[in-house]
């Protein structure tokens, strides 16, 4: 299968919460600017050309839970992906199988890096938001038919869009399939200096039914990095 280099790469609280109440701590900043850099920085660890999370963590973070404003009229559209050129240097992906997102633009903006969105969809998605998306311009590609078709995904991600490097940015159920899938070669873990004992709150990886299993997955230590603020820098390879 072609398939970009994928790394999941995630900030933690020392509980290894993804989300929580520690994330409102003023502390935390800069540990989600060593975050932002490694990934998104000048002198970025990582050369990538695309980010890639599931429509909960889309919703959260650009799209904030809206209603897409479809045109329940809306003539018939072709058949198969929708492609935009873009200049722009990164791509967002955004895992939307059923096409629930609010988007209003085709391009978004995380700090100071701005994105052209990419819908990843399966065929449940609905002509009129489809239709949505070719109005806003916004790529779209087609991956699997109920559910989503990963090897699909990996070779129209490479194959259409030239993405050689990508990150794997979210949330904890989408994380945890790319590593059950044996997708997912790398995991950069930037460890904040705090925790809130949540017992509710999404970890780094979950299993979900129907999509992932607790079956145990294996890593190798590669790095380990640590700042003067208390954040570690973890590096693991998978063993797939």
């Amino acid at each position: 299968m072609k398939k970009p280099y994928i790394f999941c790469h995630m900030i933690v609280s020392i509980d290894g919460k993804i989300d929580g109440t520690h994330k409102a701590l003023p502390e935390r900043k800069s540990s989600a600017d060593f975050f932002y850099n490694v990934a998104f920085g000048e002198d970025s660890h990582y050369d990538m050309q695309a980010w890639l999370s599931g429509r909960t963590t889309t919703d959260e973070a650009f799209t904030k839970y809206k209603e897409p404003d479809v045109d329940k009229s809306a003539a018939p559209v072709p058949e198969g992906d929708f492609i935009v050129e873009t200049d722009l240097p990164k791509y967002y992906v955004s895992v939307d199988p059923s096409g629930k997102l609010a988007w209003d633009n085709n391009t978004l903006k995380y700090r100071d890096t701005k994105a052209h969105v990419i819908e990843v969809l399966t065929e449940k998605a609905s002509n009129e938001y489809k239709a949505m998306l070719r109005k806003l311009n916004i790529s779209y590609v087609i991956a699997g038919k109920d559910a989503l078709d990963y090897e699909v995904l990996m070779e129209k991600l490479s194959d259409l869009f030239h993405i050689e490097t990508l990150m794997l940015g979210g949330g904890a159920v989408l994380n945890w399939s790319f590593v059950q899938a044996g997708l997912c070669d790398e995991v950069s873990v930037v460890m904040a200096p705090f925790a809130d004992g949540s017992a509710s709150a999404a970890s780094l990886f979950e299993t979900k039914e129907g999509l992932s299993t607790d079956t145990p997955v294996s890593f190798d230590l590669d790095h380990v990095e640590s700042k003067e603020d208390g954040t570690v820098w973890l590096r693991y390879k998978v063993k797939n």
